[in-house]
């Protein structure tokens, strides 16, 4: 009787051929997002508590909701579903050691008239990199009241922007951080010493955000660096182009864009150079 119940259960959330590619083409047009078809079991597995939040008794219940007038307020729990979030603090330590001696150095010894700081986190995730470009502004540019920066950290997924605004981690998570910068910005908590938490002279430094970046972009720049890592690879071709012609623009001539180890510029923008190993800088 439970193996009969267990198989029933199981096949009440296959995904089939027709569900999927209705899943796939309505993430395609929502946010750029592209399901390849061996990812089908990984929508399913990551869908499936969410069917039975909702009391939806299948993948076709689910799509035909998706195509009906509830569509605008299901997408955020949809992309927090399916997305991916992998992060650490300094990842690619490479790309952290470049905006120091690259864009943080230069623009602390630039003319005193210039004080504005902007760097955009694109894909922010659960708030580490944010968090670990701030600590190299502070690190850097002293003393921090002199200058007005910033770090716009923005990500399609509520629940990972709502884990870096708390700015809470845990203690292995931590481990990750410098020893320097670890007792430098980094907080205790008494009640859980599992935990830690990001210091406030980093959390004043940072704006989290929620955007698609598949839609409009409400903030105008000019950024003086963009980290946009391991984002693209979800996308398409055509639609990584458009996007990195976007943060060409977004950028000043000179901004820097720093992208994931498995991402690439060469052949798709003719208005960046190669700065340093997955770093482009903006030339026109």
């Amino acid at each position: 009787m439970n193996s009969t119940s267990n198989h029933s259960h199981q096949r009440e959330f296959e995904l089939g051929d027709r569900e999927f590619r209705f899943l796939a083409s309505f993430l395609s047009r929502e946010t750029g997002i592209i399901l390849s078809d061996h990812k089908r079991q990984m929508v399913c597995g990551r869908l499936v508590k969410r069917l039975r939040a909702l009391g939806i008794q299948d993948f076709t219940e689910y799509c035909a909701m998706l195509d009906g007038p509830k569509a605008s307020a299901e997408i955020e729990h949809l992309v927090n579903a399916i997305t991916t979030n992998i992060t650490n603090f300094f990842r690619e330590p490479h790309h952290f050691e470049h905006l120091r001696r690259q864009v943080l150095e230069p623009f602390a010894a630039a003319s005193p008239r210039r004080r504005r700081l902007r760097i955009w986190s694109a894909g922010c995730s659960s708030g580490q990199e944010p968090y670990s470009i701030a600590m190299m502004i502070a690190e850097t540019l002293k003393p921090a009241d002199a200058w007005d920066a910033l770090v716009l950290a923005t990500d399609i997924d509520t629940n990972m922007l709502t884990r870096g605004a708390n700015g809470v981690y845990t203690a292995e998570d931590a481990a990750q951080i410098p020893e320097t910068y670890r007792k430098r910005f980094v907080r205790r908590i008494p009640s859980d010493p599992t935990h830690i938490q990001m210091g406030d002279e980093l959390r004043r430094l940072i704006r989290f955000k929620r955007l698609n970046l598949h839609e409009q972009w409400p903030m105008k720049g000019p950024f003086d660096a963009i980290f946009c890592r391991n984002v693209a690879i979800y996308f398409d071709k055509p639609t990584q182009k458009k996007l990195f012609n976007r943060y060409c623009d977004m950028l000043s001539i000179g901004g820097m864009l720093y992208l994931g180890h498995a991402e690439s510029l060469i052949g798709m923008n003719d208005r960046f150079e190669v700065s340093d190993k997955t770093v482009y800088r903006r030339i026109r």
